[in-house]
């Protein structure tokens, strides 16, 4: 009896999770769907689920009105490198936070992560003209850094809760063998904390690939990622919602098929140090 509820109850779980993936990946779907549809199709009411009539006119024309490939090179650059520049910062100072802390380490802690419940706009006008006398504005570096910086906060706590679940007593052994530090973080914490570190730049990598307020803000041609691309397809003559949305699925495609190669190890770094 006992056997046969276990059963069901793993089975109302099983049905209950794919509801919600479906739920969550009909959007997505609807969208790729779409872009293959004509613009007539696309504003049909009520709406065909399947295109009617199959096309890769908008994939297309889509390429010829913009430089797909020219926005896909600027968000790798854009997010490979502000997740660089950001675990360059973030690894030492989660490193100091979690193995030498003060009695202010959670104060600094909560403090950094309250910087992210701050509205962007709310130093949109300051940072704009920063970004101007600097001669930063639609410039890949000046991207890197603002995006790196935004994320930092969030990249600092991921790092600092898998480093605390490290056992002390390794470092302190690697530090009466004579080790340096920077040989204590090379050689010994960071390949112990091989699968936090690959989860941490992994969603850091798409938070910055779908960055869309600062890219819109402080980009116009030369420095344009994906977002902006997309955003390109919404002027004053309307919507087009079948070339928006061939924009959209030329633009997270990318970004999905990294998700999905690289879930085990995402999954497994997002679940680092919970089970003893």
């Amino acid at each position: 009896m006992a056997r046969t509820v276990s059963l069901q109850r793993r089975w109302a779980w099983t049905i209950a999770a794919w509801v919600v993936a479906l739920i969550i990946f009909f959007p997505i779907l609807w969208t790729i769907l779409t872009a293959f549809k004509t613009e007539g199709d696309a504003i049909l009411f009520p709406p065909a689920f399947f295109p009617p009539h199959w096309t890769l006119e908008n994939f297309f024309e889509v390429q010829s009105r913009s430089d797909y490939f020219r926005h896909f090179f600027n968000s790798v650059v854009i997010s490979v490198g502000s997740t660089v520049l950001c675990l360059l910062v973030a690894v030492p100072a989660a490193w100091s936070m979690a193995f030498s802390p003060t009695k202010r380490t959670k104060d600094i802690l909560m403090w950094m992560l309250s910087t992210k419940m701050m509205p962007a706009v709310g130093v949109l006008v300051p940072i704009y003209l920063i970004f101007k006398s600097l001669n930063l504005l639609d410039n890949l570096f000046g991207l890197t850094v603002i995006l790196a910086l935004i994320d930092l906060p969030i990249v600092i706590w991921m790092l600092y809760t898998y480093f605390k679940e490290i056992p002390v007593d390794i470092l302190e052994a690697c530090r009466m063998d004579g080790a340096v530090l920077w040989k204590e973080i090379v050689y010994v914490l960071l390949p112990m904390a091989v699968p936090g570190i690959a989860s941490t730049m992994l969603l850091n990598i798409i938070l910055a690939w779908n960055e869309a307020f600062w890219t819109l803000n402080l980009t116009a041609a030369n420095a344009a990622p994906l977002t902006a691309f997309i955003a390109s397809y919404s002027s004053p003559e309307g919507l087009f919602w079948a070339k928006l949305s061939a924009a959209s699925t030329l633009a997270i495609a990318p970004i999905l098929l990294l998700g999905w190669f690289s879930q085990k190890q995402l999954v497994r770094g997002l679940t680092f140090g919970a089970v003893k």
